[in-house]
């Protein structure tokens, strides 16, 4: 046996670090190659990731709620054979030259990939991904005793345990001693291992936000469905421990207001710091100008509830939105200026030929803004199930990292929050971002007099290095007409 250890890898676009959200194995588990060992968040997304080796887990560098850079050790296998410090250097193989085809970084499927010689037919390992082991029982899901009070009570002695492992120093600090292990030994007759509570169930925000309160799930009575435990039954938990603090505890400064308004504190990671860094660097490198257009979208959104009647959108979700984001794109080719980017370094303006659109969503982790790849390749009906997958990933937590970079241009809907307009600030490297308002009922002109008609304000930001007025003017307002008057679309193509 020979020990073997997993480095955490670059998830895509240089990313320097991610959060250990759960370990789904624990030291001493049996794994097989490819099986998931742990869930993971990078600054654009949450990502499993997938054993190298086959063999057994000697030890684990991070804890759960960890932050750990990218090639900082997060994992020690025992397996058979091979030399962990001077692993042999092998070639790329075929199955990552085209992973990377595939738009998968060749060094991420080399990070992944075992060191130790492969079969003859071997494929790339991929975050998420990889070969499918055929044959073989599938290792059995770790229980924990998550509730350790609702299983029966046993006396034990601790024995110290012959073979502790070494002190190991992470993140730059000083070895510390670990704690001594110890071996219980039983001298009552303990529960056996099916009468211990299953884990709770609870999605991964949740579990993080329990844990940064202090809050044992165990003891939360979850209120979704099935059990499921949600982020205000954690809140509720962790208020009721604030006022029953307050109320015994007297030197305990007084809270002030009720309980539910006492503070609390959130680390700043993953995706809500990635946000934060961003629209720093947006907001003080690149030039922003944003200019305003309210408009009649009344003929508009008759043409999106016409659209339900036809084969193609028949029961599908179909909004303003879709309607929207063709008219970005059609608009875009009138002004390929507006699709471009400020390559600093070569001191060269870079204008696309593809449009990657990008779609801002507020997700329960933070914003992210995943876009339609070759957006401008597709009809009405395509991007409406582009964006109908865009969105349902978004809400899920399954969004790719892939799906989060490479975008050229972006729409924010902050009409669905009932806001009418804003000062939109550029995603990093893109040129505008059209923020499109609430559609609203109201009277306004129309044919020389006054009726109730479908209005909508419409936000353009762009950076005036790469567009100047004129041309961001005549973008929003090819726009605008389109929306208001979708038949003009014939004299723009």
């Amino acid at each position: 046996m020979s020990a073997k250890r997993f480095a955490l890898p670059d998830l895509g676009e240089g990313l320097t670090e991610s959060e250990i959200v759960e370990w789904k194995v624990a030291v001493g588990d049996t794994v097989t190659l490819n099986q998931i060992i742990a869930e993971v968040e990078t600054a654009k997304a949450l990502v499993e990731l997938p054993s190298p080796f086959a063999g057994v887990v000697s030890q684990l560098f991070a804890d759960e709620g960890a932050t750990v850079q990218v090639g900082d050790p997060i994992v020690e296998f025992d397996v058979d054979g091979g030399d962990v410090e001077n692993p042999p250097s092998t070639p790329v193989s075929e199955a990552a030259a085209d992973a990377a085809a595939d738009g998968v970084p060749a060094e991420l499927d080399a990070t992944l990939t075992p060191a130790t010689p492969a079969p003859a037919e071997r494929q790339a390992v991929l975050v998420g991904y990889g070969p499918k082991v055929e044959g073989g029982p599938r290792p059995a899901r770790r229980t924990r005793a998550w509730a350790s009070e609702a299983a029966p009570t046993a006396a034990t002695t601790e024995t110290p345990t012959p073979d502790a492992p070494a002190p190991v120093a992470t993140n730059g600090d000083t070895p510390k001693a670990p704690a001594p292990t110890t071996q219980q030994t039983p001298t009552t007759e303990q529960a056996p291992e099916t009468e211990q509570s299953e884990r709770p169930r609870s999605t991964p925000p949740v579990r993080k936000l329990a844990r940064d309160l202090g809050i044992d799930l165990a003891e939360v009575q979850g209120t979704g469905e099935d059990g499921l435990i949600t982020r205000d039954d954690v809140e509720r938990v962790s208020a009721t421990r604030v006022a029953a603090s307050a109320g015994t505890d007297e030197t305990q400064p007084p809270v002030r207001g009720t309980a539910t308004g006492a503070e609390t504190r959130t680390p700043i990671r993953g995706v809500r710091k990635a946000t934060a860094q961003a629209m720093v660097r947006s907001a003080f490198t690149a030039p922003h100008v944003t200019e305003f257009l309210t408009i009649d979208v009344t003929a508009g959104m008759d043409l999106v509830r016409s659209l339900g009647n036809t084969p193609e959108f028949r029961g599908k979700r179909l909004s303003i939105l879709t309607l929207v984001a063709k008219a970005v794109i059609l608009a875009a080719k009138r002004t390929p200026e507006v699709n471009s980017t400020w390559d600093e370094g070569a001191q060269e303006i870079v204008q696309y030929g593809h449009v990657h659109l990008g779609i801002a969503a507020a997700t329960g982790r933070g914003l992210i803004v995943p876009n339609i790849k070759n957006a401008d390749t597709l009809n009405l009906a395509e991007l409406r199930n582009e964006l109908d997958t865009l969105i349902e990933a978004a809400r899920s937590g399954s969004t790719t990292p892939a799906s989060l970079t490479g975008g050229t241009m972006t729409i924010t809907n902050v009409g669905v929050f009932g806001v009418d307009a804003g000062t939109p600030i550029l995603n990093p490297g893109e040129a505008v971002i059209l923020a499109m308002g609430a559609v609203r009922r109201m009277p306004w002109e129309y044919r020389g007099e006054i009726a109730l008609r479908e209005v909508m304000t419409l936000s353009l930001s762009f950076d005036h290095r790469l567009v100047d007025g004129e041309q961001g003017s005549r973008f929003l307002v090819d726009i605008g007409i389109i929306l208001s008057d979708p038949g003009m679309v014939l004299t723009m193509v």
